[in-house]
């Protein structure tokens, strides 16, 4: 394994707990919690977690889990359903 792709791995997980711990207490409502959640690294460089059948996101939670996850993330919601959203955040792992 490259060093890059060992810093990679290191800061996925770094992140992925972060999350863990972090996100019951900026997600009151639960609206991310328990949601259908993935990780795909995209050119070893970014990180994108995307959480699905989400009801609905307000803006005060999307920016606390940018909080979470780093200054630089991105955050997009894109409708899935009549009911639901997809919510993607995009982070740098370099």
């Amino acid at each position: 394994m490259s060093d890059r792709a060992v810093v990679a791995s290191e800061r996925i997980s770094a992140i992925q707990q972060r999350l863990a711990e972090g996100l019951a207490k900026i997600d009151p409502h639960h609206r991310l919690l328990g949601r259908p959640l993935s990780y795909r690294v995209i050119d070893g460089r970014t990180l994108e977690i995307t959480y699905r059948d989400v009801a609905g996101i307000a803006e005060a939670e999307v920016l606390g889990v940018k909080r979470i996850l780093g200054r630089d993330c991105y955050c997009t919601v894109a409708p899935q359903t009549a009911e639901s959203v997809t919510v993607r955040f995009v982070v740098p792992l370099e």
